[in-house]
């Protein structure tokens, strides 16, 4: 194909490397709390709200070392920095295996949330200079490893802590993920020559894109950091939300897991299939569509029963969580370039890091606290979050390409040039 790496050995092995490298960061933020919350619950007795918070600490981590990732992979390394969230990840883990307080469960899982960053933002950032005519399948399929790993090891993590205990369980957990997380880091790496953008790329021709500075002067990049506050709150609070809600309607253990599971296997599988049809009708679409299913998914959860029910209502979240993850990477690429992506959409990410963990799980789990356990309030609201985000992410466009030889100031630059004279601020 016109555009693509020939290495194909390597290309296949930088993605391949790259979703071995997200893979048990993406369980212990997504499946973890989940399965995990019971025992501290019974272990520290605390309420909804401290366990809702474990994601705060996983999501704070994130946000503040997503952008400085974007900055130290170019200098030291793609994969180095994938390497040292696997021993991270690893590290935070075995800590976390022995807990004595919720105060070591929160800072663990903000460590593990740091190595999140650590692996995401190299690795999709890799795949996207291997295989540049087909971004949104690349990043599709590392964002499904990432959501996926937790609705595969979920039902057996539940299982090992039935029979193993946490600490035995996690510390096991921790080994697995140094061992295959360096492996997989060894992989994590750009081609020897980047090829140019594609031709259908909105920069065609421009390898250099846009800089920081730039990008947050337009208004793509706001829509999409908006975007990414309320649909990364209604996703991520489903983690704990699902277990909470199965165990308040009666469900055991086994069958409350089970509402976490569908959300995390539509989270993982359809990022790659959400990823793969925005190549083809497009990003705003595929993005705008699956938000809305989510917002009306969580309408509907308080008036329906049934395991099967509930059970595809927490896929559809999952679903549209997913596609945020996979479909706004390329999203962020073709509006503002790869030359400075990783730095970019790592500002994107503080979003994700900063606001959407208060905004949905912590805020959440005090409003059930507040009220008594009163889902329909919670589900109510992230659901108008979801169809807002609909809204914002159809505007989402790249910014014009001003005329380059109009620099200056006054009436020699062009209009709605920014004072660079570089792009339009919309």
């Amino acid at each position: 194909m016109e555009g693509e790496v020939k290495d194909e050995k390597g290309g296949i092995g930088a993605l391949l490397g790259s979703c071995g490298a997200v893979f048990w960061p993406g369980m212990m933020i997504f499946g973890f709390p989940g399965i995990a919350g019971q025992h501290w619950t019974q272990a520290f007795g605390v309420d909804r709200a401290a366990i809702g918070q474990t994601l705060f600490f996983v999501l704070a981590g994130t946000g503040i070392f997503m952008y400085l990732t974007g900055r130290w992979q170019a200098r030291i390394g793609h994969a180095r920095v994938t390497a040292l969230g696997a021993i991270l990840c690893a590290f935070s883990t075995w800590i976390l295996g022995g807990a004595s307080s919720m105060g070591v469960v929160y800072g663990c899982s903000f460590l593990i949330g740091v190595s999140s960053a650590f692996v995401y933002i190299p690795t999709l950032t890799v795949v996207q200079f291997w295989h540049p005519q087909r971004r949104g399948f690349a990043t599709g399929m590392v964002s499904m490893v990432f959501g996926l790993s937790a609705a595969l090891m979920s039902p057996v993590l539940t299982s090992l802590l039935l029979y193993w205990g946490y600490a035995s369980t996690t510390r096991m957990v921790s080994l697995f993920s140094l061992g295959t997380g360096l492996l997989a880091a060894w992989f994590v790496r750009m081609p020897r020559t980047p090829p140019l953008e594609p031709k259908h790329a909105p920069i065609a021709g421009m390898i250099q894109g846009m800089t920081v500075r730039e990008a947050l002067q337009t208004k793509a990049f706001w829509l999409l950091w908006f975007t990414w506050v309320l649909a990364g709150a209604g996703g991520i609070a489903m983690v704990t939300l699902s277990t909470a809600f199965g165990h308040s309607m009666g469900l055991g253990v086994r069958e409350s897991v089970l509402l976490l599971t569908a959300f995390n296997i539509t989270n993982g599988l359809g990022r790659y299939l959400s990823g793969h049809v925005s190549d083809r009708i497009g990003r705003n679409r595929t993005m705008s569509v699956t938000f809305l299913a989510a917002g009306c998914a969580y309408g509907l959860f308080s008036s329906v029963e049934g395991l099967l029910v509930w059970s595809i209502l927490a896929a559809l979240v999952g679903l549209a969580f997913g596609t945020l993850f996979a479909v706004s990477a390329p999203l962020a690429s073709d509006c503002f370039g790869m030359k400075h992506f990783g730095a970019i959409f790592g500002l994107v990410f503080t979003a994700y890091g900063f606001v959407a963990g208060p905004f949905g799980p912590w805020l959440s789990g005090h409003v059930l606290d507040a009220t008594g356990g009163r889902f329909d309030q919670v589900f109510g609201y992230l659901g108008v979050s979801f169809f807002t985000a609909a809204v914002l992410i159809w505007f989402v466009k790249k910014p014009h390409r001003a005329n380059m030889a109009s620099r200056g100031s006054g009436k020699d630059r062009a209009p709605g040039t920014t004072p660079s004279g570089t792009y339009f601020l919309v």
